[in-house]
């Protein structure tokens, strides 16, 4: 490979982790054609762009990058890669779960989640946990309603002269 094309694609590699900074490392070698097809269709109906690339010219990114733990992804970056940039941290890791149920790869060697790595296949449940920006709204949300509809339910199963006891009172000791 020309050294033109190499930094043409570092360019693109370190363009792609700027966007979408969340990145899993999965091993894919030997997967059959209509098995990799299967896996590219999950993962275009995911929002997860897979990308086989070579381990040094990503080495190289992660490099420039500055990332942490930069020696263990050295490590992990042996044989067959494949990359799955993601804006949904937990997405690519779900993906593998239900994936490896009907197949044997792809497995997990690694990734980078909210600036946090993880390293083997090992956290692939742990990954899959992770809640999703969307889903920790809705459970804030969920925690800040649950006291109002408390008090509402409490003051709807009272009868009405009872808080207009608890209105007096108030009103009384002002």
């Amino acid at each position: 490979m020309k050294k033109e094309l190499k930094a043409q694609i570092i360019e693109q590699l370190a363009a792609q982790l700027k966007e979408t900074p969340d990145f899993y490392i999965t091993d894919i070698e030997g997967l059959d054609a209509s098995l990799t097809s299967k896996l590219r269709r999950a993962c275009f109906e995911k929002q997860i762009k897979l990308l086989l690339v070579k381990n040094t010219l990503f080495y190289k990114v992660l490099e420039q990058r500055g990332v942490e733990n930069l020696d263990e992804f050295g490590k992990i970056l042996k044989g067959s890669s494949a990359i799955m940039f993601t804006t949904v941290p937990n997405a690519p890791a779900r993906l593998i779960k239900e994936f490896t149920k009907d197949a044997p790869k792809p497995r997990l060697k690694g990734a980078l989640v909210q600036d946090c790595p993880y390293f083997g296949e090992e956290n692939l449940g742990v990954l899959a946990d992770i809640k999703s920006r969307e889903e920790m709204i809705g459970d804030i949300i969920g925690l800040l309603q649950s006291p109002v509809k408390n008090l509402i339910s409490a003051l709807q199963s009272q009868s009405g002269g009872k808080i207009a006891g608890i209105v007096k009172t108030l009103s009384e000791k002002e």
